[in-house]
């Protein structure tokens, strides 16, 4: 692990108890969290995004806020529903985003989530899946996506206003914007197919796969699938890999009342019909995190961990999450603060070797 991040999933409503009871202050909390976060030092603010759900959707605005506001910490998405997406829209945007923000971008991308709507992109006017899930929908159109920001001409010009022949990209375009996209996977196979496009690895938060493994392990099989993938494929970049946790040290008595008697054992149950895997959570004095994270053998093969944080208890208590985190565990796990530069992934050649059996 060299760097960690906060993943927020945006949860606003009319809770007892919560400080974000409408979509205003989800929002602007959420933008405020991110500016102490690049304070501390924390390398990643990334945000989750749903559709027809009182959590955040559109991430372009408040990835924007934050990147007008701090100096280094990477924005992104943890991660964008392609279903939903116009891919040269997309492009447009997050090309323009990437330049504004000077290459701080770490944009997730997947099929999305499971969600509470039934085939809820074709109201935004994409049909024709086959998938009942539309993971044919979300493919074809990323595909589309990744020509046009490596880019592809995608339209023929006017030749009454250019020369004849000419084939029209998009603009703005941010070089080196592939680098900075990343796929949400949550099985195996897909890693492997990450792996074979060149492009960096989100691990998923669950994992719609069950065989007795412990999340930790399924994980580690990923990344180690991922990073076999993308060399056998002959790309020689330096691929990032991320895994979320729910990681919470407890330092004081509020962290006490609130995690102490958290879950601390996986999961495994039915989720889009699929039997998954979910993880534990992680809440303990510092000293026994350390120990416990330095166990997990995805996280420790991950150059990136991402902190899901819970966003209705309020800007401070999130911040002092992320102190907490920052102070008393990152730095024994190999954490490098935002200061000393962007991330950089591992040599997948060398990171491949896979985890010992315990």
């Amino acid at each position: 692990m060299k760097a960690f991040g906060f993943l927020s999933f945006g949860h606003y409503g009319r809770v007892p108890g919560s400080q974000t009871q409408d979509a205003a202050s989800a929002l602007k909390q959420s933008a405020e969290i991110g500016v102490g976060a690049d304070e501390i030092g924390v390398n990643g603010a990334y945000f989750r995004v749903h559709h027809f759900e009182r959590q955040l959707s559109s991430p372009i605005p408040l990835l924007s806020t934050i990147a007008a506001r701090t100096k280094h910490i990477e924005v992104g998405t943890g991660v964008i529903d392609m279903r939903y997406e116009n891919p040269l829209q997309l492009a447009e945007e997050l090309g323009a985003l990437d330049l504004l923000s000077d290459q701080r971008l770490a944009i997730g991308i997947s099929r999305g989530s499971p969600e509470t709507a039934v085939r809820g992109y074709e109201a935004f006017g994409y049909t024709g899946a086959q998938d009942p899930r539309g993971a044919d929908v979300a493919r074809d159109k990323f595909a589309t996506f990744l020509a046009a920001i490596d880019g592809a001409g995608l339209v023929d010009a006017d030749p009454q206003r250019t020369m004849p022949g000419i084939r029209l990209r998009i603009e703005p375009r941010s070089a080196g914007l592939r680098d900075r996209i990343w796929w949400g996977s949550s099985t195996r196979e897909t890693a492997e197919w990450v792996g074979n496009l060149g492009l960096n690895l989100m691990s998923s938060t669950l994992l719609t796969e069950a065989n007795g493994a412990s999340f930790a392990d399924l994980q580690r099989e990923q990344i180690d699938r991922f990073r076999a993938a993308y060399v056998a494929a002959g790309h020689t970049g330096r691929p990032r890999v991320s895994v979320s946790r729910s990681i919470f040290p407890i330092v004081d008595e509020r962290d006490a009342a609130y995690f102490g008697g958290a879950r601390d054992s996986d999961q495994v149950g039915i989720i889009d019909g699929y039997r998954s895997t979910f993880g534990k959570t992680y809440a303990d004095a510092p000293d026994k995190l350390i120990e416990q994270l330095r166990g997990d053998a995805a996280v420790m093969a991950a150059d990136t961990v991402m902190l899901t944080i819970p966003n209705q208890l309020g800007v401070d208590y999130n911040l002092h999450v992320l102190q907490a985190f920052a102070e008393h565990v990152a730095p024994a796990l190999g954490w490098r603060p935002n200061t000393t530069g962007p991330v950089e992934g591992d040599d997948p050649a060398l990171a491949a070797t896979p985890a010992p059996a315990q």
